[in-house]
C-alpha cells in the first residue's frame, strides 16, 4: 500500500480513528496488523495474541469513548495494537527495550491503560471494580470492558470474579476472546466447552417473543431480570441441548462471532451498549492472524524471542556458531526425564508453561506422568501435595513471580503437612524486558520464613542436575530449586547425578581483605570482581551458600572469623533474602562486620535486558567491584 494512502498514519488517538467511516476499517486492520508485524520483525516481543485482535482493538476504540470509557486487557500480551492506536505510535520502536514503552498495559504509561496488567486473569475482577466504582461516583454513562482470553479464563480468580459479577447488576461487558491457545494449546473441560458453544438464531427469536410478551403482561422491571435470565437458560438448553455456564450466573451471553469480521463487531458492540445487566460476548479469533507461520506454529510465534525476516519468517540470529551452554529450562527438562525413568514415582506439573519450562519433554516421553493443568497455579500446587501424600514426587514447575499467586498452598498443603513437593522456580531473578510484573525477585524472601521448606539455588547447570536428584531422595520434605532465565556457564553438564548435603555451601576463593557470599549463578560473576579486585590490591574471597535455608553456619563462621568487610549478591530483594540472613546470624552470633547487600532495591524494577538491570541495581561485575572499593574508601 503506497504511503500516501495510508489511513493508519493519520490515527495518533482513537479520536482520529472515529473520523473514518466503517467502510475504512478494514483497512486500517489491515495496516495495523502489518505495522504490528514490521515493528515485531525488528524489535522481538510477544507476537501471535496482539495479530488475532487487531479487528477487536480497532472495533472496541471506534465504539467507546477511550479513555473515559475504560478497558481492560488480561495479561496484555496482546496490547500492541491496543497502544499503536493511543498515542504511542510514533514511539512504538521502544517497546520492551530499557526505558522504553512498557510490554503491557501500564497506568503510568499512558491514561488509556485503565490497569496495569502481566499476570492472567485479573481483568474481570478488575472491571467489576470500576464498573462499581463508576456507578458510586455517578457515571452511569461509563462503560467498563474486560478482554479476557480462553486461557486465562481457566485461572480460578477469573471465575472468582464472574461469581461476583453474577450478584450485581453491573452493566460491564466480558469478552471473551476465544483462539483455543494461550501460549501453549489450552487444557481442561472449560476449553472443550468454548471450544462447541454456539448459539441458535431460533433461540434468539423465541427470546425477544418470550420477553415481548411478557412486556405486554406488564410483569417485566429491574428486579426481574434474574427471572427472565432463567427462561432465556431453558430455552437455550431445550434448542442447544446444553446449559451456557455465563447464563448459569445469570450474565447474559452473545455469541460467538467472528472476531475478524470488524464490520460486524462494531455493529455487536454498538448494540451491547445499550443492553443493561453483566455481558459476555464469545469472540472466535485466530492467533498469529495474518502471518502464516504464527498462524500454523502459535505456540512458537507467541513471543518471537529475536528479530526475523517478515516475508520469510526466518530468525536473524546472527550470533556465534560455537556450542553454547543450555538454558536452564532445557536443563530441567532433560534432566526429569532421566530422574524419571529411574524413579517411577516422579511426575510433572505445570500450569500452562510446558514449553516454557521445557516439560514438554516429559510430557511427549511420559504423557501419562505429566502433567499441564491450565493457568492455575494455585491448584497445581495443592494437586502436587495430593500426589505426593499417595507417595508420589511430583515436580512441580512454576515460574518464580507466578508462585505468588500459590504461596497460600505452599505453605498450608505442602509444608504444613511436610510433603515432598520439589518447586521448580523458572525464572528467578530480573528476567529483563517483561518487566515489573515478571521480575522473580521475592521467592527468596518469601520462601525463607516458611518452616519445613528447603530453598536452593544452583550455581550453574550440572548443580541444577544434582539438586534435582536430591530432592527426590528420601526424607527430603518440601525442597525448592530456583534457577534463572537464560543460558548457563558450560556445555559439560550432564555428568553423573551427585547427592548434594542438604544446607551445605562452598567456599570458592580464599582471601584475606574482604569476602563475597552469593547465592545462585552471580556467583559467577563475583568470581570476575574477585580476580579484578586482587589485580587492584584488595585480597577477596568468595563464599557461595548454594541454600537459602538452612542456611551454611559453619561457612559463615568461618567467613565471619576471618573477614571484617563482606558483601552480600543476590539476583533478588535485599529486604529478606540472603543478605537478611546473613546479617541475621551475624547479630546472633555476636560477630561484628561491615555488611553491605546487593540485589534489587526496594522497589518495581522497569523492563530491559538482564545485564542492563543487573547494571542499574548495582549487582553485576562493575557494581560488586565499585562496591567493594567503596568499603575501604571509608573511614
Amino acid at each position: 500500500m503506497k504511503k500516501g494512502n495510508s489511513k493508519l498514519e493519520q490515527i495518533n488517538t482513537p479520536d482520529d480513528l472515529k473520523k473514518f467511516s466503517e467502510k475504512d476499517l478494514e483497512q486500517i486492520c489491515a495496516e495495523l496488523r502489518d505495522f504490528i508485524i514490521d515493528a515485531v520483525s525488528c524489535n522481538p516481543g510477544h507476537f501471535g495474541a496482539s495479530l488475532g485482535v487487531v479487528e477487536l482493538t480497532v472495533a472496541l476504540h471506534y465504539v467507546y469513548n477511550t479513555p473515559y470509557d475504560k478497558i481492560i486487557w488480561d495479561v496484555g500480551h496482546q496490547a500492541y495494537g491496543h497502544k499503536i492506536l493511543t498515542a504511542r505510535k510514533n514511539n512504538f520502536h521502544t517497546n520492551r527495550k530499557y526505558k522504553g514503552l512498557s510490554g503491557f498495559p501500564n497506568i503510568t504509561e499512558s491514561e488509556y491503560d485503565a490497569f496495569g496488567v502481566g499476570h492472567s486473569s485479573t481483568s474481570i475482577s478488575a472491571a467489576l471494580g470500576m464498573s462499581i466504582a463508576a456507578k458510586a461516583n455517578n457515571e452511569d454513562d461509563k462503560h467498563v470492558v474486560a478482554v479476557i482470553g480462553d486461557g486465562s479464563m481457566t485461572a480460578g480468580l477469573a471465575f472468582e470474579g464472574l461469581n461476583n459479577l453474577s450478584s450485581s447488576k453491573s452493566n460491564m461487558l466480558i469478552i471473551l476472546n476465544d483462539n483455543n491457545m494461550a501460549i501453549d494449546p489450552n487444557t481442561g473441560g472449560l476449553s472443550d466447552y468454548l471450544v462447541d458453544i454456539s448459539t441458535s438464531q431460533t433461540y434468539n427469536k423465541i427470546r425477544k417473543e418470550v420477553i415481548r410478551g411478557l412486556e405486554k403482561l406488564k410483569i417485566t422491571g429491574p428486579d426481574s431480570r434474574h427471572k427472565i435470565v432463567a427462561i432465556n437458560n431453558s430455552i437455550k438448553s431445550l434448542l442447544t441441548k446444553q446449559t451456557n455456564i455465563f447464563e448459569g450466573l445469570n450474565i447474559r451471553y452473545f455469541g460467538p462471532v467472528d472476531g475478524h469480521d470488524i464490520n460486524h463487531l462494531v455493529k455487536v458492540l454498538q448494540d451491547l451498549k445499550n443492553i443493561p445487566g453483566p455481558k459476555v460476548l464469545h469472540c472466535k479469533t485466530k492467533k498469529g492472524k495474518g502471518f502464516k507461520l504464527a498462524e500454523e506454529n502459535q505456540t512458537a510465534w507467541h513471543a518471537t524471542g529475536a528479530k526475523f525476516d517478515k516475508n520469510t519468517g526466518e530468525k536473524l540470529d546472527h550470533t556465534s556458531n560455537k556450542p553454547k551452554p543450555p538454558k536452564y529450562q532445557e536443563v530441567f527438562g532433560h534432566t526429569i526425564v532421566e530422574l524419571a525413568e529411574k524413579n517411577k514415582k516422579i511426575m510433572g506439573i505445570t500450569p500452562a508453561m510446558p514449553s516454557g519450562c521445557s516439560l514438554n519433554i516429559m510430557m511427549e516421553k511420559m504423557p501419562d506422568r505429566a502433567f499441564d493443568v491450565g493457568i492455575a497455579e494455585q491448584h497445581a500446587v495443592t494437586f502436587s501435595a495430593g500426589l505426593a501424600i499417595e507417595g508420589m514426587v511430583p515436580y512441580c514447575n512454576i515460574y518464580s513471580s507466578f508462585m505468588q499467586r500459590a504461596y497460600d498452598q505452599v505453605i498450608h498443603d505442602v509444608a504444613i503437612q511436610n510433603l515432598n513437593v520439589v518447586f521448580c522456580l523458572d525464572r528467578g531473578g530480573l528476567v529483563g524486558a517483561d518487566g515489573a510484573t515478571h521480575h522473580g525477585v521475592y521467592d527468596l524472601a518469601f520462601f525463607r520464613p516458611v518452616p519445613n521448606l528447603i530453598v536452593s539455588s544452583p550455581r550453574n547447570e550440572e548443580e541444577l542436575r544434582n539438586l534435582m536428584y536430591t530432592a527426590q531422595l528420601p526424607n527430603m520434605g518440601p525442597f525448592a530449586i530456583r534457577y534463572p532465565r537464560g543460558t548457563g556457564t558450560t556445555t559439560q553438564w550432564k555428568t553423573p547425578f551427585k547427592k548434594i548435603e542438604v544446607g551445605k555451601g562452598e567456599k570458592l576463593k580464599d582471601g584475606d581483605d574482604l569476602a563475597f557470599i552469593t547465592i545462585g549463578p552471580l556467583a559467577n560473576k563475583a568470581l570476575q570482581a574477585c580476580h579484578k579486585l586482587d589485580d587492584e590490591g584488595i585480597s577477596t574471597g568468595l563464599y557461595d551458600l548454594r541454600f537459602a535455608k538452612p542456611i551454611d553456619e559453619k561457612l559463615l563462621h568461618e567467613v565471619f572469623k576471618k573477614y571484617k568487610k563482606i558483601i552480600t549478591v543476590e539476583d533478588g530483594t535485599i529486604i529478606g533474602g540472603i543478605g537478611s540472613a546473613v546479617i541475621e546470624f551475624m547479630v546472633e552470633n555476636g560477630y561484628s562486620a561491615q555488611v553491605k547487600k546487593l540485589g534489587v532495591p526496594d522497589r518495581f524494577v522497569d523492563h530491559g535486558t538482564q545485564t542492563e538491570l543487573q547494571h542499574e541495581c548495582g549487582f553485576d561485575k562493575q557494581g560488586m567491584i565499585e562496591t567493594a572499593k567503596s568499603m575501604f574508601q571509608q573511614p
